[in-house]
C-alpha cells in the first residue's frame, strides 16, 4: 500500500477541536464539528460540546473515552464500493461495511463523501482531514460522474427537468448534464451532490434506479477496477485533486 507521510504537530499554536481531530484522521471538519455535539469528545476531563473550542499541545484529548494524537502517515485509497456495503465505521444494522473491503492500516479511515446501501462505484478512504474537508467544499465545484440505469423507460421531460433544475420536497436539485445512452440509461455529471439527490430526483417521476455506479470524481476514473477492491491514489491524482483540477478535462 502506498502512504505519504508527513510531519503534522501543533508547533506550540491553538486550533480549533474540529481541526485536531481531521488532523487526528478521526472524520473530517464537518463530520468531526457532528462528533463534537453529540458530546463524545473530552480536553482535559472536560466533556466539549462547541464549535469554537481549541485545543494545543500538551492538552489530552478523548474520544469515547479513548486517547487521540495527530497522524503522521496519511493514506489515500478509492475504492471500488458494491451495492450492499454502507459508508460508515458501523452499522447497529449489521449490514456489510465498505471499510472492511480496505486493507488493514494502523491508522483510522474514513469515506471521503458517501455512496448510499445500493450504489456502487468509486469513493475516496482517508485519514487526511484536511484532504476530505477540501475535497467537500463547495468551491471546488469537483464533478462526480454516474452511469443510471432505470427500471423502465427515461421520459425526455425528465432529463430536461434534471438539467435545468427541479425542486424536489423544497430542496433544488441540478445535473451539470444528464445525457441519454439508451432508452433506460443515463450519464450523469454532478457537482453539488446533495444527499440521494438521482434517487430522488427519479423518485419524483416515478422511477427506479436498477443500477446507480459512480465511474468518476474529478480526475480519478474507475476504469478495470475490481468491484469491492481498491488501490492508492497516485501522486498525480492527488496533486490533481488538491490543485483544485476536479473536472475532467
Amino acid at each position: 500500500m502506498k502512504v505519504i507521510l508527513k510531519s503534522l504537530r501543533l508547533r506550540g499554536k491553538n486550533i480549533r477541536l474540529q481541526v485536531f481531530l481531521s488532523r487526528a484522521g478521526i472524520a473530517s471538519r464537518r463530520a468531526a464539528e457532528g462528533i463534537i455535539a453529540q458530546g463524545r469528545v473530552s480536553v482535559n476531563g472536560s466533556i466539549i460540546t462547541s464549535q469554537g473550542s481549541k485545543v494545543e499541545e500538551g492538552d489530552t484529548i478523548l474520544l469515547d473515552g479513548k486517547p487521540l494524537q495527530l497522524e503522521n502517515c496519511y493514506h489515500y485509497l478509492v475504492l471500488n464500493k458494491p451495492p450492499g456495503y454502507i459508508c460508515s465505521s458501523s452499522d447497529p444494522q449489521g449490514r456489510p461495511l465498505a471499510l472492511d473491503l480496505l486493507p488493514k492500516t494502523k491508522e483510522r479511515l474514513y469515506s471521503v463523501g458517501r455512496l448510499d446501501f445500493l450504489s456502487c462505484g468509486l469513493i475516496f478512504f482517508t485519514n487526511d482531514g484536511n484532504f476530505a474537508n477540501s475535497l467537500g467544499h463547495p468551491k471546488l465545484e469537483l464533478e462526480k460522474e454516474y452511469v443510471v440505469e432505470a427500471s423502465g423507460p427515461i421520459p425526455d421531460s425528465t432529463i430536461e427537468a434534471f438539467n435545468n433544475g427541479i425542486t424536489v420536497e423544497d430542496v433544488f436539485y441540478k445535473a451539470k448534464s444528464a445525457i441519454r445512452t439508451g432508452r433506460k440509461s443515463l450519464r450523469i455529471v454532478l457537482i453539488e451532490g446533495k444527499n440521494r439527490e438521482i434517487r430522488r430526483v427519479f423518485s419524483h417521476f416515478h422511477l427506479h434506479p436498477t443500477l446507480l455506479r459512480r465511474v468518476r470524481i474529478g480526475p480519478v476514473l474507475l476504469f478495470d477496477l475490481p468491484e469491492g477492491t481498491s488501490r492508492s491514489l497516485t501522486k498525480n491524482e492527488i496533486e490533481k485533486l488538491r490543485g483544485k483540477n476536479g473536472n475532467s478535462d
